[in-house]
C-alpha cells in the first residue's frame, strides 16, 4: 500500500528513455540496471548549471520527435549517466541569456518512467524524478496548457498541504507543484517535483505553455 500525504504521494525510480540510452552509448541492459538502482535513497541533488549535454544528429532528433509527447525537433538533451534517485534533478539553462530566455517552454511528463523533461527552443533544460497519482487517483494523460500559476499555493482540499510553485493544468485541480519526493509516496493526481526544481520551472514557464503527460 502506498502512503497518501496530502496531495503528495508515490514514486519509483526511472531510467531515462531507451532511445536516449543509445545516444549515451549505454546498452538497454545497463539502463535497466540503472532503473533498479534508482530505488536506493537519494544522493546529493545536482544544482549545477554546467551539466554535460548530448547534441543529437538530425536523424536522432527525427526518431525522438516521433515518440509520444516529444518536441517536434530536439537539438540537445541533458546527459544523465545513471538513473536519478528520489529528489534528484538536473537543470542547465546557460544556453539562454536570461530566465525568460528564447523559445517557448514545453514540458513532457512520462508517468511510466516517472520523469519530467523541460524543453526550451528544442533543448532540454531540466529533468527530474516525479511523484504521480496512485491507482485510486490516477494522473490524467494528454496535453494540457498551463491555466494558472501560484507561487505559494496551499491546498484547500488536502489538509492545507503546501504546494509551492503550482502550475494548474485542469479546472478540477490537477497541477504540477513542488513536493517532498520520496520513495513510497504518490499523489491524488497531481505531479509532484522537487521544490528547487519547481522553483526553476516556475521561473521559465508561462500561462499557455503546454504540458504533455504520457
Amino acid at each position: 500500500m502506498l502512503r497518501l500525504t496530502g496531495c503528495i504521494l508515490k514514486s519509483i525510480g526511472l531510467a531515462f528513455f531507451l532511445l536516449i540510452a543509445a545516444c549515451r552509448n549505454e546498452s538497454d541492459t545497463a539502463w535497466q540496471d540503472a532503473s533498479r538502482s534508482a530505488m536506493t535513497p537519494p544522493t546529493a541533488i545536482s544544482r549545477s548549471l554546467h551539466e554535460p549535454r548530448i547534441f543529437l544528429t538530425p536523424q536522432q532528433a527525427r526518431q525522438l520527435s516521433s515518440r509520444d509527447g516529444w518536441p517536434a525537433m530536439v537539438s540537445s538533451l541533458l546527459e544523465v549517466p545513471a538513473a536519478m534517485a528520489y529528489g534528484e534533478y538536473r537543470w542547465q539553462d546557460v544556453l539562454h541569456s536570461s530566465p525568460g530566455g528564447s523559445g517557448a517552454v514545453m514540458v513532457r511528463v512520462d508517468l511510466d518512467r516517472q520523469i519530467i523533461s523541460v524543453f526550451r527552443g528544442g533543448e532540454e533544460i531540466g529533468t527530474a524524478v516525479i511523484l504521480h497519482g496512485v491507482d485510486e487517483y490516477p494522473t490524467p494523460r494528454g496535453s494540457f496548457p498551463v491555466i494558472a500559476m501560484m507561487r505559494d499555493h496551499v491546498s484547500a482540499t488536502y489538509d492545507s498541504a503546501p504546494m509551492p510553485f503550482t502550475l494548474r493544468l485542469t479546472n478540477d485541480g490537477v497541477s504540477i507543484h513542488g513536493s517532498d519526493v520520496q520513495a513510497g509516496l504518490g499523489t491524488h493526481g497531481c505531479i509532484g517535483i522537487p521544490s528547487e526544481f519547481a522553483k526553476r520551472l516556475f521561473a521559465v514557464i508561462h500561462v499557455g505553455d503546454v504540458v504533455h503527460i504520457v
